[in-house]
């Protein structure tokens, strides 16, 4: 019996074919790429982290009942003209396969789409108010239009009859030198292209083969909200924004509104209505200049006939020169008839003082006169000399007293007080002073260990540096330095010159440096204690 139990076991296994886990999942594989080939699914993008270190991007297609894993390989994902976001319904073409290191089927995308015209129009209006949060459709920042360029750069491409509109509009109202940069208007790569033709103008120097353009127009036909979709990637928004030659957006017809209409500096309702915003008609401004040339000719010739009526006027209410000095004239003559009166009396009077003062000059009241100033010499001698007699006792007696004052038991025993007292005040000084100098270190050495502790040179010794631009200036962007420009690179002990090699991504941190040891006070550089009966030093 238990032979037989062997026996039926045995028979049906060996019926079985063996696979292994390869041929299965290689089979299974095969079995759903030939099924299902190339499809279309719709449905919600779950689980998008943005794409892989690689390039490429996974994530799942869901809807209320299933889930699907999608992948997306890198030149297919730099083709997409959107990029994908965490739950935005789309409709995804490709080629359904399985994964047989994870034993779970997936589709691999080749084409992605949004899920009709409203996903786009979302997708627009959330891009739109993000792109407003940030500043770039402010009015202050918008430049305006030089009011008559001498070069015109067009972003458009080479074959439409946009660029033919704008070169005949131009031709028509005035003759300027026109740059035409080619780009495709429409497809994967149009924003690419977009993006760099805009910088490219912005790129140009005065003295380089091409002239630099003056003002910048970004041209395209009318079309659907899908042909349009390369003036609404994020990237071509930028370029616009920060774009320092003012810039004209002419998108489609006036009805038609991009993001780059809210960026660029003007908005044209068609191409040939940039044009005519950009330049004004030759005939118009010469007629304008003649014109204003001819009210200002005469607007001269009035002015020079009524300063002409004024000075006219001016000069009738004038006084003849002959009736200005005929006044100086008759005081001169009065003045020279009164001079020669006026000397003789003058004479007369001077010579009465003469012969009255030389009357009172005779020998004998000369004599009395000198005897008098005797008589009163004599007489201020006496009262010196007794005076100075009185004034020699009151000092000798006056002496006498300071003397009897001054004598060398009282002197010995005022010294002794005098030196007690002042080696008492020298020990109270020298503690004083010691704790004063005690304090002044201590808040010293906080102060310079706070300076030490938030100046930039404790950062610069841990390793740091300061980027300077040619003025001196510290860097504090990389959008701030352009490709060879002259840098100093500031460190803790001097200053490198280098040249920059262009923007790009943050460096990663460098290592950090072990903090520089502070130098440590000598025991030579403190002060000494001031010794007993020296006054030390204040430092």
């Amino acid at each position: 019996m238990d032979g037989d139990s062997v026996s039926d076991l045995d028979g049906p296994r060996g019926n079985i074919g063996e696979f292994t886990v390869s041929e299965i999942a290689f089979s299974v594989k095969r079995t759903i790429e030939d099924a299902y080939g190339h499809v279309r699914v719709r449905g919600e993008i779950s689980g998008y982290r943005g794409p892989h270190s690689s390039g490429h991007a996974y994530f799942s297609l869901k809807d209320d009942k299933a889930r699907i894993e999608a992948v997306v390989w890198r030149g297919v994902f730099q083709r997409l003209r959107f990029r994908p976001e965490e739950g935005m319904e789309v409709v995804a073409t490709g080629k359904l396969t399985t994964f047989p290191g994870g034993s779970k089927y997936q589709i691999v995308i080749e084409a992605l789409e949004p899920a009709g015209v409203g996903a786009l129009m979302a997708l627009l209006e959330d891009r739109r108010r993000r792109l407003a949060a940030e500043g770039l459709f402010d009015e202050v920042r918008k430049k305006p239009l030089p009011f008559l360029p001498r070069v015109v750069g067009v972003v458009t491409s080479p074959t439409g009859a946009v660029i033919r509109d704008i070169l005949h509009r131009l031709s028509d109202r005035f003759q300027v030198e026109v740059l035409v940069w080619p780009v495709r208007v429409q497809g994967e790569t149009a924003a690419a292209e977009v993006t760099a033709a805009i910088d490219g103008f912005n790129a140009m120097t005065a003295g380089g083969a091409f002239p630099r353009p003056d003002v910048i127009v970004v041209a395209r036909g009318g079309g659907s909200l899908e042909d349009l979709w390369s003036f609404n990637e994020e990237n071509v928004v930028r370029a616009a924004a920060r774009s320092a030659i003012p810039l004209v957006s002419a998108i489609g017809h006036e009805t038609d509104w991009t993001l780059i209409d809210h960026a660029a500096d003007r908005r044209a309702p068609t191409p040939t209505g940039a044009a005519e915003m950009i330049v004004p008609v030759r005939a118009d401004l010469i007629a304008t200049v003649d014109d204003d040339g001819r009210r200002l000719s005469g607007a001269v010739r009035r002015l020079i006939e009524a300063r002409r009526t004024l000075v006219r006027s001016a000069a009738r209410g004038l006084p003849q020169p002959r009736d200005l000095v005929a006044p100086a004239r008759q005081r001169l003559d009065l003045a020279s008839a009164r001079l020669a009166h006026g000397l003789t009396t003058a004479r007369q009077i001077h010579r009465t003082r003469f012969e009255r003062s030389a009357s009172r000059l005779s020998p004998a009241g000369l004599m009395r006169t000198l005897d008098a100033r005797r008589e009163r010499l004599a007489l201020d001698g006496r009262r010196l000399e007794s005076g100075s007699l009185r004034l020699v006792a009151r000092k000798r007696a006056d002496l006498d007293a300071v003397a009897r004052r001054l004598s060398p038991e009282r002197l010995e025993r005022a010294a002794a007080d005098r030196k007690r007292r002042l080696e008492e005040l020298s020990g109270r000084l020298e503690g004083a002073f010691t704790r004063s100098v005690e304090r002044s270190r201590g808040r010293l050495q906080t102060a310079l260990k706070l300076i030490d502790g938030l100046g930039h040179r404790a950062v610069l010794r841990r390793g740091y540096a300061i980027l300077r631009d040619a003025a001196d200036r510290p860097v504090h962007s990389v959008t701030a330095v352009s490709a060879g420009e002259a840098l100093t690179v500031e460190l803790s002990d001097g200053r490198i010159a280098a040249i920059a090699a262009g923007g790009g991504a943050t460096p990663a941190d460098p290592a950090p440096q072990q903090e520089a040891p502070k130098p440590k006070r000598s025991d030579a550089a403190r002060p000494k204690k001031p010794g007993p009966g020296s006054q030390g030093s204040l430092f």
